[in-house]
């Protein structure tokens, strides 16, 4: 031992293979992400019923269904510094506390601005899920399997998706529509969002059997604690001391303020040039348009034959699509790494958004009543889903397994939070600018997203370093 107490990196600190415990506690960990995919999703099965309940108009409704990206801006910005406060679990605790909250406050809204605060509410929830999960995951992970545990998030994410499609089907199927009375009592849109407590329940029991990151727990002086963790979930490789050396002369808790650097020297535009790459890096994957490709879904599928009743069907088949593209990525990350993977993805988006923007440019009509041509409504039904395939096998999972590990110790957390933030608010600038491109052009705003696939492509060649089978403590 050093003269701090830190175990040193001898022959007393053997290797062991205890990697069962570290899967199993991923994956409770990224019941955060499946939280976050239920409850980003959950609210598309009630948006007409509470346009018809509070009788809103198109920009309300707006204001309230858009309010929880914002909330999650808010969430992510907070989370990684009060984690490295309080610590990882004890955020993941809360966050499950407010997941429950906002739900069954949402179920209960009297009227737009209730409905409007609690669904902020939960974005904030959301959002600090985001942030503390993807680092939580990197720092509890062996480094030859953190791509693949790292990856549990998007997972989760796009199951939380599929779930919450099959229970607003099922509830609106009680009722014989979203706007009217279960069985039991109520009215089905309210438990909708009230189902979104149930998990997370189940999320907040599970964080409070979770080890706490050992990262957190050295740089709060706790070694003995951080031993035991390490030897239990994460095995060979990583050593007390080396942690300890990655974290000499650290703060307890790390400040917003802390990502610009000690010296100007070390700074570009105001902020480290990690950091930088981080920002950026999380608002292209919302840039290149993944949550708004299927607002026009229901043309594409009736272009092959489906009707416009078989809504259910065909978000079905997406989502199920986004969870085996998931899987594959799960499979691929930590064998080719996540530069690849990000290589591949971006060309990929960047063609099939291409065909899909040349699609377009042939179709006659707006809004509902637009139409393709025989033929081109089929390719373009094939490139939006491969669009779908190439983003949930690269981009989706690998950008939160690069945020939870391109950091360094000291600024790990904070920077996934500002990096977090980003992301949110690119989400939103995404949603809430589609419709008025859509209403100029629609070739346009496909033209735009292909652009950001590209320069996306040229981002990761130029600026991402691979992170694959390296120890957080060589970052």
């Amino acid at each position: 031992m050093d003269r701090r107490g830190v175990p040193s990196d001898d022959a007393s600190d053997p290797p062991t293979r205890k990697r069962g415990g570290a899967m199993l506690v991923a994956a409770a960990a990224a019941i955060g992400g499946f939280l976050f995919g239920y409850d980003t999703a959950v609210v598309n099965g009630a948006v007409d019923a509470i346009r018809e309940s509070f009788r809103l108009s198109a920009l309300v409704l707006g204001a309230a269904v858009s309010a929880a990206l914002l909330g999650g801006a808010i969430g992510a910005w907070f989370a990684g510094p009060l984690a490295d406060r309080i610590g990882r679990v004890r955020v993941m605790q809360l966050t499950a506390v407010v997941f429950a909250v906002s739900a069954v406050g949402a179920a209960l809204a009297v009227g737009p601005i209730s409905l409007t605060a609690w669904r902020a509410v939960a974005g904030m929830a959301v959002g600090a899920a985001s942030v503390i999960v993807p680092a939580y995951i990197a720092e509890i992970a062996p480094a030859d399997k953190r791509g693949r545990f790292g990856s549990l998030q998007q997972l989760a994410i796009v199951t939380g998706i599929f779930a919450a499609l099959l229970v607003d089907f099922a509830l609106a199927t009680s009722a014989g529509g979203a706007s009217g009375d279960v069985p039991w009592g109520g009215t089905a849109w309210r438990w909708m969002f009230a189902s979104a407590a149930l998990p997370a329940a189940l999320y907040g029991l599970l964080a409070l059997r979770m080890p706490e990151s050992p990262r957190y727990l050295v740089r709060r002086g706790r070694t003995a604690q951080a031993r035991e963790v390490l030897e239990r979930y994460v095995g060979d490789g990583v050593r007390l001391g080396e942690i300890d050396r990655s974290l000499a002369g650290t703060k307890q808790t790390m400040n917003l303020s802390d990502l610009r650097g000690a010296t100007a020297q070390e700074r570009r535009f105001g902020l480290l040039p990690i950091v930088w790459t981080g920002i950026i890096l999380a608002a292209l994957q919302q840039l290149v348009g993944i949550n708004v490709i299927f607002y026009y879904s229901t043309t594409l599928w009736r272009a092959v034959g489906f009707a416009e009743s078989d809504a259910l069907v065909t978000s079905v088949i997406t989502s199920v699509i986004n969870i085996a593209g998931t899987l594959l990525a799960i499979a691929l990350i930590d064998r080719v790494g996540r530069k690849p993977l990000l290589t591949v993805g971006a060309i990929g988006m960047a063609v099939t958004l291409a065909t899909l923007a040349w699609c377009f440019s042939r179709a006659s009509g707006t809004g509902d009543n637009l139409t393709l041509p025989p033929g081109v409504g089929v390719v373009a039904l094939l490139a939006a889903n491969l669009y779908v395939v190439f983003f949930a096998a690269s981009w989706g999972p690998a950008l939160w397994v690069l945020l939870g590990e391109m950091f360094n110790n000291r600024i790990r957390v904070t920077a996934v939070a500002v990096a977090g933030s980003a992301q949110w608010i690119a989400n939103w600038l995404v949603t809430i600018s589609f419709p008025s491109l859509a209403g100029i052009s629609l070739p346009l705003a496909y033209g735009i997203y292909t652009a950001f696939a590209a320069l996306s492509l040229v981002f990761v060649r130029r600026f991402v370093r691979e992170t694959k089978g390296r120890e957080l403590e060589t970052m």
